[in-house]
Protein backbone atom coordinates (compact mmCIF):
# COMPACT_ATOMS: atom_id res chain seq x y z
CA UNK A 1 0.00 0.00 0.00
CA UNK A 2 1.37 3.45 -0.48
CA UNK A 3 0.45 6.54 2.57
CA UNK A 4 1.31 9.70 1.63
CA UNK A 5 2.78 11.21 5.47
CA UNK A 6 2.49 15.15 5.82
CA UNK A 7 5.02 16.26 8.79
CA UNK A 8 5.26 19.57 10.56
CA UNK A 9 8.21 20.31 12.04
CA UNK A 10 9.01 23.51 14.25
CA UNK A 11 11.18 25.19 16.37
CA UNK A 12 10.63 24.17 20.05
CA UNK A 13 8.02 26.91 21.65
CA UNK A 14 11.32 28.19 24.34
CA UNK A 15 13.49 28.91 21.42
CA UNK A 16 14.02 32.23 19.82
CA UNK A 17 12.77 31.83 16.37
CA UNK A 18 14.94 34.77 14.04
CA UNK A 19 13.31 33.80 11.06
CA UNK A 20 9.92 34.31 12.54
CA UNK A 21 10.72 37.44 14.46
CA UNK A 22 12.03 38.68 11.51
CA UNK A 23 8.93 38.49 9.18
CA UNK A 24 6.82 39.77 12.13
CA UNK A 25 9.10 42.84 12.64
CA UNK A 26 8.41 43.38 8.86
CA UNK A 27 4.73 42.49 8.50
CA UNK A 28 3.53 46.23 9.41
CA UNK A 29 5.65 47.67 6.30
CA UNK A 30 3.54 45.60 3.94
CA UNK A 31 0.63 47.19 5.43
CA UNK A 32 -0.41 43.96 7.33
CA UNK A 33 -1.23 44.77 11.23
CA UNK A 34 -2.32 42.67 14.39
CA UNK A 35 -0.22 39.91 13.98
CA UNK A 36 1.54 39.09 17.47
CA UNK A 37 3.87 36.76 17.11
CA UNK A 38 5.27 34.01 13.74
CA UNK A 39 7.02 31.03 13.93
CA UNK A 40 8.65 28.97 10.70
CA UNK A 41 9.05 25.33 9.93
CA UNK A 42 9.23 23.01 7.62
CA UNK A 43 6.50 21.37 6.17
CA UNK A 44 7.46 17.73 4.35
CA UNK A 45 5.31 15.53 2.31
CA UNK A 46 6.89 12.01 2.07
CA UNK A 47 5.16 9.34 -0.09
CA UNK A 48 6.07 5.55 1.09
CA UNK A 49 5.46 2.38 0.69
CA UNK A 50 4.07 0.14 3.46
CA UNK A 51 1.96 -3.20 4.57
CA UNK A 52 0.32 -1.34 7.03
CA UNK A 53 -0.58 2.29 8.65
CA UNK A 54 1.19 1.00 11.22
CA UNK A 55 4.08 0.11 9.50
CA UNK A 56 4.41 3.66 7.62
CA UNK A 57 3.43 5.34 11.07
CA UNK A 58 7.12 3.26 12.02
CA UNK A 59 8.78 4.27 8.74
CA UNK A 60 7.52 8.14 9.36
CA UNK A 61 8.65 8.31 13.09
CA UNK A 62 11.84 6.91 12.37
CA UNK A 63 12.40 9.36 9.22
CA UNK A 64 11.13 12.35 12.25
CA UNK A 65 14.00 10.62 14.48
CA UNK A 66 16.64 10.19 12.48
CA UNK A 67 16.89 13.21 9.67
CA UNK A 68 14.01 15.50 9.34
CA UNK A 69 13.81 17.02 12.45
CA UNK A 70 16.70 18.42 15.22
CA UNK A 71 15.34 17.00 18.26
CA UNK A 72 17.58 19.11 20.14
CA UNK A 73 15.86 22.24 18.52
CA UNK A 74 12.86 21.17 17.38
CA UNK A 75 9.38 19.14 17.65
CA UNK A 76 7.46 17.10 14.64
CA UNK A 77 3.75 15.84 14.38
CA UNK A 78 2.93 14.09 11.46
CA UNK A 79 -0.80 12.59 9.63
CA UNK A 80 -0.52 9.19 7.18
CA UNK A 81 -3.36 9.09 4.53
CA UNK A 82 -3.50 6.38 2.35
CA UNK A 83 -3.11 6.79 -1.27
CA UNK A 84 -5.59 5.47 -3.44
Amino acid sequence: MKFRVEVNVMPHRSLHDPQGKAVCRNLPNLGITGVEDVRIGKHIQLELEASSEDEARQKAEMSCKKILANPITEYYEFTIHPVS
